[in-house]
């Protein structure tokens, strides 16, 4: 990289990466955590009724991304990446705080469940932005035919929070009773959210800019929004639908999955905790080594590989899954199923950026990727939920199938992205 030292671009890397790491240990500490605290807010009916409204109210904060995608990505377009992602920091660290804080039902009543589904919205809108600012602000700082590479760790980080949020319900799990962290230990992970935020913002604030944004500034100011994204819709398109099939599968393999082993195969808590949490460990160290491969085979193979996969596979982990009353074999099928969805998460930033020109990078990634993730990531237990609820459970796996062909046709329409579009730095 021109002008930018080896030190310097690595540490820009870093920096632009714990800012996600922090924003998605935020953001799943909720579904982590919904099995303990669905009675506080939901205090009618069985179980799976109590998780049908905690879902509900998890559903509600995608609806945010599309439209924190679109504002925080617009921002990020034309004030810079670094701001947004440091105003992202800031809305995640009042909306994790906030949800730590609320009284349960039996305290304030029908109010406690409205402040939560408060609290979520801001989260999601607040993800919805980090995600367009930091893929973007990574794809321009990575070195150019080290792209994959580099910004497979936007998704190592995104998964660490992820791994974050299950490792402290672990380590409560096994250090306090189950009753204790229905009764108020499942505040304390919201608030070390929020301190985790506040140390984030504070590293963030001596990151530097990207160059491409820099240097697109002039452009912005000539070239109207709306005529590049008239100009890119096919590729709005094909980000909408191949992200689609990647959240509705990593939102089931990633957050549903600690629920549906307790819920349908009839693991206790602390062991589906554990069989999540030892897949997801293996599924983050793959990242780094299916980014590079992406450099040698192109994100193209790869998003190819993960739909035609996941089209053959997923009724048959699914149902094994249902089944199985061994611990070993739920995690083998569920470490097989991270594994087929790697190929997508791996290049999920870099693909995306490399689609779009800087002037619109930001707003057009977060638009496309919140939108779907929103749409199909935010229902997706809320739907496998209500199918199970309906004695059809099956049909969730043949629509997550479904999907799955969907991507394959977007991916095989996808064109070769021109690395060009990412000036080098």
């Amino acid at each position: 990289m021109q002008g930018r030292s080896a030190s310097t671009n690595l540490k820009s890397i870093i920096v632009g990466s714990v800012g996600n790491l922090v924003e998605w240990y935020d953001w799943y500490t909720y579904p982590s955590f919904a099995l303990y605290f669905a009675k506080t807010f939901f205090p009618s009916g069985d179980q799976t009724a109590q998780l049908l409204n905690a879902a509900a109210a998890f559903a509600v904060g995608f609806l945010m991304r599309p439209i924190g995608g679109w504002l925080l990505g617009l921002y990020a377009d034309r004030v810079g990446r670094r701001p947004a992602l440091i105003l992202s920091m800031v809305l995640m660290a009042v909306g994790s705080a906030g949800v730590g804080l609320i009284p349960g039902y039996a305290s304030i009543g029908v109010l406690a469940p409205v402040l939560l589904v408060t609290a979520r919205l801001l989260q999601g809108f607040s993800v919805g932005g980090q995600y367009a600012a930091s893929a973007s602000y990574l794809s321009e700082i990575a070195k150019q035919g080290h792209r994959g590479f580099w910004t497979s760790f936007h998704y190592v980080t995104l998964l660490m929070g992820l791994l974050l949020a299950i490792g402290l319900l672990f380590i409560l799990q096994h250090t306090i009773t189950n009753a204790q962290i229905a009764a108020w230990a499942w505040r304390v992970p919201f608030f070390v959210g929020a301190g985790l935020a506040i140390a984030a913002l504070l590293i963030t604030l001596g990151v530097e800019e990207s160059g491409s944004f820099e240097k697109a500034q002039t452009k912005t100011r000539t070239i109207s929004h709306a005529a590049l994204f008239a100009r890119h819709w096919r590729e709005l398109l094909i980000v909408f639908v191949i992200t689609m099939a990647g959240t509705i599968a990593f939102q089931t393999y990633g957050t549903y999955m600690p629920k549906y082993l307790v819920n349908t195969a009839g693991f206790s808590p602390d062991l589906s905790t554990e069989i999540t949490l030892s897949a997801l460990v293996i599924y983050t160290l793959i990242h780094p080594p299916m980014g590079w491969l992406s450099d040698k085979l192109g994100r193209k193979t790869l998003l190819i590989a993960f739909s035609l996969a996941g089209l053959v596979t997923t009724v048959p982990i699914m149902t094994t899954l249902a089944g199985t009353t061994d611990p070993y074999v739920a995690f083998g099928l569920l470490l097989l199923g991270m594994v087929l969805l790697c190929p997508y998460t791996a290049v999920s930033a870099i693909f995306k950026a490399e689609l779009f020109p800087t002037e619109i990078r930001a707003m057009a990634v977060g638009i496309s990727f919140a939108t779907s993730v929103s749409v199909f990531g935010g229902t997706s237990e809320l739907i496998a939920l209500n199918f199970k609820k309906a004695g059809h459970e099956p049909w969730f796996y043949w629509y997550m199938t479904a999907s799955f062909g969907l991507s394959l046709i977007a991916a095989l329409a996808m064109r070769r992205p021109a690395d060009a579009v990412i000036a080098p730095e």
